[in-house]
């Protein structure tokens, strides 16, 4: 079977971001391996409850009913199951009817070396360790947090992105961390007509906008927001990289600081992705939160 994905919108995620596995993986925790292989092929015919990616991945998937020819989405998982335990997992995905075909079972082992032969734009997983690892490689990842939430209920899929240090790298964060608000501002206004450098969202939010414009002359079902903590003066360079990067945002929230909570509740977000653990806890009771581990803020975390 030929692999042509060069045209595709490519998802790579984990089998515990698609599926609720807590029981299971309690089985795991708490009487090892060979418990948790017999737990889950006796429940292999039990289809597993839908994890925090599974909204998102239902509407990815269902772009591909809305255009003519080859699929434009291609979901895939990967999971450090072996193929026998996984065997759940993709009696699951037929029960659900998700139309994912092409999967790594790693036994045990960390799945992130394969996202780059897969020609993944985005990993989600919830396994820190192995979205550290898929950033580190180029491929944008993030962690998914667990919280009660529910599903956004409307059929368009919503993105939303913090700014520096996941669509933008950290060289502007640096600043504020280093020096402080006023010098970060008074930076900003000085370098507003120089671009900023792209950060490890950048490559997926250029794939979404590619698959966006697939939509021409009719209602797009992806729409993308930004939702940031900056706020004028500083706005200008943002909206200039984008600019000169010749991607488009739907909708752009410059906060000023505010709680990104509600505002992410407001948009009907199906997923928002930040660098920062505070905005992250903020809004993962409200929408399906992703953290990404990058950049400044992230490195003082570890350091201490």
């Amino acid at each position: 079977m030929a692999n042509n994905v060069g045209n595709k919108l490519v998802i790579a995620i984990s089998s515990r971001a698609l599926f609720n596995l807590d029981e299971s993986h309690q089985v795991f925790i708490n009487e090892g391996l060979e418990a948790y292989s017999k737990y889950q092929i006796e429940h292999e015919d039990t289809p597993l409850e839908p994890g925090d990616a599974f909204p998102m991945v239902q509407k990815l998937l269902a772009v591909n009913e809305m255009l003519d020819g080859e699929p434009r989405v291609d979901v895939i998982l990967l999971s450090r199951n072996s193929a026998d335990t996984g065997l759940r997992v993709f009696n699951s995905i037929n029960h659900y009817k998700l139309k994912i075909a092409r999967a790594a079972f790693t036994g045990g082992e960390s799945p992130y070396r394969y996202i780059a032969p897969f020609s993944s734009h985005l990993f989600l997983s919830t396994d820190a360790d192995d979205v550290r690892n898929a950033l580190d490689n180029g491929v944008a990842a993030a962690t998914l947090l667990t919280a009660k939430r529910d599903p956004s209920q409307q059929d368009q899929l919503r993105f939303a992105f913090d700014g520096d240090a996941v669509i933008f790298s950290d060289e502007a964060e640096q600043v504020y961390k280093q020096d402080g608000l006023d010098a970060f501002t008074k930076s900003e206004i000085a370098s507003a007509r120089t671009p900023l450098s792209g950060g490890p969202f950048k490559s997926f939010l250029a794939a979404l906008q590619g698959l966006q414009q697939e939509f021409k002359g009719g209602e797009c079902p992806i729409r993308t927001a930004l939702v940031t903590a900056r706020s004028a003066p500083a706005h200008e360079r943002v909206i200039r990289t984008l600019r000169a990067w010749d991607i488009r945002i739907d909708e752009s929230l410059f906060l000023g600081g505010l709680d990104k909570g509600q505002f992410l509740k407001a948009y009907g977000a199906d997923v928002f992705f930040d660098d920062q653990q505070s905005h992250c806890q903020s809004a993962k009771d409200h929408v399906a939160t992703g953290h990404v581990p990058h950049g400044v803020a992230n490195k003082l975390l570890l350091d201490k």
